[in-house]
């Protein structure tokens, strides 16, 4: 009998390889000195080798192109032509096992059919794929390849901190925490973290999950890994050229929440999709260069609506997100042994924001408008060589990444909102008001050596990577205006319709109820180098018993900016057991040591919200006094003149000052708050990882699995105020029903925080402030913040699954249950405790938090050509966190420490009193999604029709489903107050394509 597993054994780049285990069927021993050849017709490679005394043949250095076959040779002591198919994907050594029938055995042999039952024969990792036949069949949103991870265990839709983060999570934790790899290569955009490049579904070959117990050769996470496996060209030509559209209404379901485009933003329901592109691969000269091509195009078109009335206008905008996504392969057999490779894609993607909004009350006009620019381009040159003992892989990538986050659509100027008689705002016009500009260079180049000796694989290994970051941010250096104007004033502008600009409204020189002028539009930043290296023993104990032993060594430069030398110590040991009772199951154990990387936002935060003002320098030499800061800091190492907007007062627009006549201001102005660079310096986030599993071939087309992992995380990022104010405890004695009624009945927020805060209920600014270590003075900062080291995290998992290849059967199927739990102390970077610094009271569960997820995954073959696919995700809710209602406190600042920075994006706020963080729970959410593809032989190839429902059954999930934190059901007012729901998962919608693929 032929039993066929693959398996996670890393190697770097595009290369991958094949481990072949023989057996003897009869006795269950390795079968020795048996010939076997490995050839891949689609690139006309040959390779024939000879088992070792454990049975086993490997082969390092393996191109991912094309599919190879595995056969023993005729002759000898065995019968001849058994044989397995396997597909390789970069970062992995696949595993084949071959139970052997001896001559004249009378066993039937039966042929392994490729699909996803696979085994781990090799080591300790926790990974799961997706595969190009399931990842086209699936039911997929806009050939969205990373919102299909959700069918993967460990992997859930994602509460992000901003509208573009990740949209998904892995072991519950932040997105932005996540390493993500093209080829084996870095694809992070490092400033905040995310996809750098969005690899599309034309360009994936191959995606793959990796949640715990990796090897030394994956870094710079302290949680999990996704890989994508780029397509390549063989000596058939094959392709596609495609259309997909979304219509969008009647044939969606309405629904009374917004819904979200692929990049995460809000859109109504006049929200459409178009899609095209085509993609080609074959060879240049056979059996010896290949390419492969993939171009796509998005266009969104959504609607929104300008409602201000107040200046005559009524009306609507039109918008249209754009997706430009191209690359290239290129393989080239140079000798029999050398391989070299060559990879490049370029992504232009622009989010526009024409003005106007979803509903009434949006008063943006266009003028005031916006696009996002993501502009990413990846080059990367590849080689490998493939011996008989030796085998080496290395790469050299060159990546750019800009992103302009404000762009305005019309020329610099300032911003103005305009307020009528009644102080409501009736209209923004003149430019976005603010300024994120960044741009990231970035070089990585990495090497493995392997070496095979005996009963050992070495590996020794390097992987460099430096990034240049210039941020130009801050805010609007021409000057942002609020202004009053009167009736006959707005009456004026009325004539001027959606044209409406700043220039129009500045002439009539109106009543200035502020004005506020960035002094520093300067770019700057700094560098970020991470060096890896690595070595690793991976230990043939038995035919039956591997041991791997690794030991990584990560350093990151970000950790040496600050008041102290960088992190030098992050040797991180890794130790996994693989044992396999029988060709059909294995059991495995991993323990680890996994080293992160601090995200480039921490330290640019850091520039960019700082000063050396002398009043802010004075503040900061009375915290070393204290001893908060340590003794012996050098200020300077801490400070930085970043960007810094002033508020200089005037009564009409022309007795304002200019923005060069106030640059004057910067030592004199106060700030709510000011970060500075840690004074403790920097350490880098790691976790412990174990894990034990599992795996049984149950039929040649089933497999069971159950795994068990842990993680404890350190070294997190979060916010800490330095000049915090003491703790304050809400008197819950006088939070009885009479108490609220009685606050509620009062005729104004003072009102109700006046009678708050004499019932101890609420604690003024100006009292906080009196408990503060050091006071506010003229060029200081009442907030002085620091990103600190010291969060963690905790996460438990239990993971079935059932998986069931199509083989010679009419269906196949996905199945995996989880029940997990991640606990933490802080979420995200801007992360900041609710209470003074009392980070104890805020562990509890994360945003992300689930207890039990369901996913399963369906395919039906009635009919030659037709698949149909059915997708469930069904999850326990999302933990809520239960603010305070101004309603009944009269703010929602009960401890009046003011808002930060951070709280913009990660919607920190006090808890309601007697509450604890996250202490309440969503209802579960179950989605279910339709997929139907029907293909037509013509033309030497196929033609394919598709149909995909998305939430089949039109559910109103109130979780369950990637969006922002400031936007979701995640924040409910406490007490017993009744739920609002704020939005909902994606209604019912549909999508469209028809393609042609040879």
């Amino acid at each position: 009998m032929l039993a066929v597993a693959t398996v996670a054994d890393p190697a770097l780049a595009q290369q991958a390889g094949v481990q072949i285990a023989l057996v003897d069927a009869s006795t269950n021993q390795p079968a020795a000195d048996v010939e076997v050849r490995i050839e891949n017709a689609d690139i006309g490679y040959s390779r024939t080798a000879r088992s070792d005394e454990q049975g086993f043949v490997r082969i390092e250095g393996l191109t991912t192109a094309g599919t190879y076959r595995v056969t023993t040779a005729a002759g000898g002591s065995y019968e001849s032509d058994q044989q397995a198919s396997v597909e390789l994907r970069s970062n992995f050594t696949s595993s084949v096992t071959l139970r052997l029938v001896p001559v004249g055995g009378g066993t039937i042999v039966v042929t392994g059919a490729r699909g996803i039952t696979r085994l781990n024969t090799v080591n300790a990792e926790v990974s799961a794929s997706l595969g190009k036949a399931e990842l086209v069949a699936l039911p997929i949103e806009g050939r969205d390849v990373i919102g299909a991870l959700v069918r993967l265990p460990n992997v859930v839709a994602s509460t992000g901190f901003f509208p573009e983060a990740p949209s998904v999570s892995i072991n519950g934790s932040n997105g932005l925490d996540t390493n993500y790899l093209f080829d084996g290569l870095d694809n992070n955009e490092n400033f905040l973290g995310g996809l750098k490049f969005p690899v599309p579904l034309g360009f994936t070959r191959d995606v793959t999950v990796l949640a715990n117990s990796y090897s030394v050769a994956y870094g710079r996470t302290a949680n999990g890994v996704v890989n994508y496996t780029s397509p390549s060209g063989s000596n058939d030509y094959h392709g596609e050229v495609y259309a997909l559209v979304r219509p969008g209404r009647p044939l969606d379901a309405i629904t009374p929440f917004p819904r979200r485009d692929l990049s995460g933003n809000p859109v109504g329901e006049s929200f459409e999709r178009y899609q095209a592109g085509a993609s080609i691969g074959g060879p240049i000269a056979r059996d010896r260069t290949f390419f492969y091509a993939n171009f796509e195009y998005t266009r969104d078109r959504n609607q929104q609506v300008v409602d201000a009335p107040a200046l005559g206008v009524v009306d609507t905008v039109t918008g249209n997100n754009e997706f430009y996504l191209g690359s290239v392969r290129l393989d080239h057999r140079l000798t029999e042994d050398w391989t070299l490779g060559l990879r490049a894609s370029f992504g232009r993607v622009t989010i526009d924001r024409p003005g106007g909004g979803l509903g009434g009350g949006n008063v943006t006009f266009p003028s005031a408008g916006s696009d996002q620019d993501r502009f990413s381009t990846l080059v990367a040159a590849t080689a490998s060589y493939s011996g008989e003992s030796w085998s080496y892989d290395g790469a050299v990538q060159f990546s750019r990444f800009r992103w302009d986050y404000g762009k305005p659509k019309g020329p610099a100027g300032p911003q103005v909102v305009i307020r009528g008689s009644s102080g409501l705002t009736v209209g923004v016009v003149g430019h976005p008001g603010f300024v994120f500009n960044d741009l990231e260079e970035t070089w990585q180049t990495t090497h493995r050596l392997q070496r095979k000796l005996g009963n050992h694989k070495l590996s020794f290994g390097a992987d460099v990577i430096h990034s240049d970051f210039a941020l130009l941010g801050g805010g609007n250096p021409d000057g942002n205006f609020t202004v009053d104007l009167t009736a006959p004033q707005l009456a004026s502008l009325s004539s001027k319709g959606l044209a409406l600009s700043a220039q129009d409204v500045l002439a009539l020189n109106p009543a200035v109820a502020n004005y506020s002028v960035e002094l520093r539009p300067q770019n700057f930043g700094t560098g970020q180098t991470q060096l890896a290296f690595y070595v690793e023993d991976e230990w043939q104990l038995s035919p039956k018993l591997t041991a791997t032993l690794g030991l990584r060594w990560d350093y990151d430069s970000l950790t040496g900016k600050g008041g102290k030398g960088g992190d030098y110590d992050n040797f991180a040991p890794r130790f996994a057991l693989n044992y396999r009772p029988d060709a059909r199951s294995t059991l495995r154990f991993g323990a680890g040591l996994f080293y992160g990387k601090l995200s480039y936002a921490v330290i640019s935060d850091a520039l960019q919200r700082n000063t050396t003002s002398p009043g802010f320098l004075g503040q900061l030499g009375q915290l070393q006094s204290l001893g908060i800061i340590p003794a012996g800091t050098d200020l300077s190492r801490i400070t930085f003149d970043g960007n810094l907007t002033v508020s200089p007062n005037c009564a009409t627009v022309s007795t304002c000052p200019t923005p060069q006549q106030v640059q004057g201001q910067r030592a004199t102005a106060t700030l709510g708050e000011a970060r500075i660079l840690s004074p403790d310096g920097y350490q880098s986030p790691w976790s412990l990882q174990l894990s034990g599993g599992y795996q049984f071939q149950a039929t040649d087309t089933i497999t069971l699995s159950a795994d068990v992992i842990y993680s404890r995380s350190h070294n997190l990022v979060r916010l800490r105020d330095l000049n915090a104010p003491t703790p304050f405890t809400p008197n819950l004695a006088n939070l009885t029903p009479t108490n609220i009624t009685l606050l509620q009945s009062q005729p104004d927020n003072a009102s109700r925080f006046a009678l708050a805060q004499s019932l101890g209920l609420v604690r003024s600014q100006a009292d906080a402030d009196a408990t503060r270590p050091v006071a506010l003075v003229a060029g200081g900062a009442r907030q002085i913040t620091v990103s600190e080291t010291a969060g963690e995290a905790e996460y438990k998992a239990l993971i079935l699954q059932v998986n069931k290849a199509r083989g010679s059967d009419a269906y196949a199927f996905r199945l995996s249950y989880t029940l997990s739990s991640l606990k933490n102390d802080t979420d995200d970077i801007n992360f900041r405790a609710a209470n003074a610094n009392l980070f104890s009271t805020e562990w509890g569960p994360s945003a992300n938090d689930r207890r039990h997820v369901i996913s399963a995954v369906g395919y039906l073959y009635p009919l030659e050509g037709l698949t149909l696919s059915v997708a469930g995700l069904f999850q326990s809710g999302q933990p809520v966190n239960l603010v305070p209602d101004a309603r009944i406190f009269g703010t929602p600042d009960l401890n009046g420490d003011g808002a930060s920075f951070g709280e913009n994006f990660v919607g920190n706020s006090d808890r309601y009193p007697g509450a604890t963080r996250n202490s309440g729970r969503l209802p579960w959410s179950a989605t279910v999604d339709l997929g139907l593809r029907y293909a037509i032989p013509g033309f030497g190839g196929r033609f394919e029709l598709s149909a995909d429902v998305f939430n089949l059954f039109n559910t109103n999930n109130e979780s369950g489903f990637a969006n922002a934190a400031t936007t979701s059901n995640q924040v409910q007012f406490g007490g017993g107050a009744p739920f609002v729901q704020r939005n909902a998962g994606p209604p019912r919608q549909f999508q469209f394509g028809a393609a042609y693929k040879f």
